[in-house]
């Protein structure tokens, strides 16, 4: 059997498929490895137990006649580096991109430049500490100018996978583009404070997302990528399935608002509102906007059980009603007290002390959820001609967030996907680059349209 054979690398599950020439998924394996802590004693990953199980698989799955692998790629979170020597091998650990940095940290470097507000308008970046990758070595060269004189290159993860099969080193412009703050995107290129530091000499050249080096393994010839953002590649089906222009509304822990079709510069209220610019495999942005929201939903309805004595799961049987969700709305009152959204909001004194049923009170939580999320959305479309929205991801089964979604977005096509393969399906299609259509997406994502 020809089969695409992809490593999915997230930060809680390491994921390994085979998807036959059809993408059927005829192979997997998820595993989970116990984090480790780096020199300052943060947690991080185990880069040496995830490289021993990557190699150790895929030695055993090249081997069996079952298979015959035509390609291998990879994808995996952003906003991390590996940092390699002279031989090849890691200097650094794999530092968390939630390490704590202490915020003033980088004022010297922003001040240089124009500002906090001019790097990010710039580099499309909300001033994220870490998760801004690039500051991370600045931080190295400053903080721990002893490892960074050891670097011969700082690879981005998906890369650094790649590395590991082909030994060869490279930067792909949708690992670049992850809000790194390495990357002008005024002027298509790094930006001045990576030439000033010397940082691009440690950066590996650029190539195309969709390249491939040919290597033997256990006598077989086959094509390794060069790896993928996880981000990008949960977009690129979409993209490579519909021409027209839409939105992705990909759902889960974050609801990620990805528009790859906008050309509109990001403003310091863009910017303040956790919106900045991925990248597509061809170096053009992503206008994208961030919400926490299943962190919220989980944790409200959390107090939701409490509150009424149910028992945690009762939510998953509640469906969508009109007649609630008219009330509420012609009311509209805001209750909920976020814990990990931090928009200002006006919350009503009385909370859930208001609701005499768990189904009211769950309408009233979703609603309030869908205002932020409307106003995400609205944000990632801003100047873009879009008339249809993807929602994917846990809340494309939320019966109560679809509806509201729909409603509050009459004049737009609504299509919820569901798909636990997102972002490993597009690292094997930018490798073996097939011909997609809209039925790809109702075969594989299960695509349903809204009326």
């Amino acid at each position: 059997m020809k089969v695409s054979a992809v490593f999915d690398i997230g930060k809680t599950n390491k994921k390994f498929f085979l998807f036959d020439q059809k993408y059927q998924e005829v192979f997997k394996e998820y595993v989970r490895f116990d984090p480790i802590t780096d020199d300052d004693g943060d947690e991080c990953e185990n880069l040496e137990v995830i490289e021993e199980w990557m190699r150790e698989l895929f030695r055993k799955i090249s081997r069996k006649k079952k298979y015959k692998i035509q390609t291998l790629n990879f994808s995996a979170y952003g906003a991390s580096f590996v940092h390699i020597g002279a031989d090849g091998k890691p200097v650094a650990p794999l530092y968390n991109y939630l390490k704590p940095i202490p915020e003033d940290f980088f004022k010297s470097l922003y001040d240089q430049y124009g500002g906090q507000l001019n790097v990010c308008r710039q580099t499309a970046s909300p001033a994220l500490g870490f998760l801004n990758s690039g500051l991370q070595l600045y931080w190295l060269k400053h903080q721990r100018p002893e490892v960074f004189k050891k670097i011969k290159w700082s690879l981005h993860l998906p890369q650094y996978l790649s590395y590991l099969f082909t030994e060869n080193p490279v930067s792909d412009f949708t690992s670049i583009g992850c809000h790194t703050t390495l990357w002008d995107f005024e002027q298509h290129d790094y930006h001045q404070w990576v030439y000033q530091e010397g940082i691009d000499k440690i950066l590996a050249p650029v190539v195309n997302t969709g390249s491939a080096a040919n290597r033997e393994f256990h006598g077989r010839n086959l094509k390794v990528g060069v790896g993928i953002h996880d981000s990008s590649a949960a977009l690129l089906p979409y993209i490579r399935s519909d021409h027209k222009p839409f939105l992705l509304v990909s759902t889960g822990t974050w609801s990620i608002a990805l528009n790859g079709f906008s050309r509109d510069p990001l403003s310091d209220e863009d910017l303040a509102h956790d919106c900045l610019n991925y990248m597509r495999i061809n170096g053009s942005p992503v206008r994208s906007c961030r919400l926490f929201l299943g962190n919220e939903y989980r944790a409200q309805v959390g107090h939701l059980h409490q509150h009424f004595h149910q028992e945690y799961g009762y939510h998953r049987n509640i469906g969508f009603d009109g007649e609630t969700y008219r009330k509420l709305k012609e009311n509209y009152r805001q209750y909920f007290r976020f814990e990990h959204i931090t928009l200002p909001r006006k919350t009503e004194p009385n909370g859930l002390e208001q609701f005499d049923s768990f189904e009211v009170a769950l309408h009233q939580l979703v609603l309030e959820l869908v205002e932020l999320q409307a106003a995400c959305i609205e944000r990632a479309i801003g100047n873009t001609e879009i008339k249809k929205l993807y929602v994917d991801g846990g809340f494309a089964g939320n019966d109560l967030f679809v509806h509201m979604i729909a409603d509050h977005f009459p004049h737009y096509k609504l299509r919820t996907t569901r798909s636990p393969l997102g972002s490993a399906l597009g690292a094997a299609i930018v490798t073996s680059k097939p011909e997609l259509n809209k039925k790809f997406l109702k075969k594989k994502y299960a695509m349903k349209k809204l009326v």
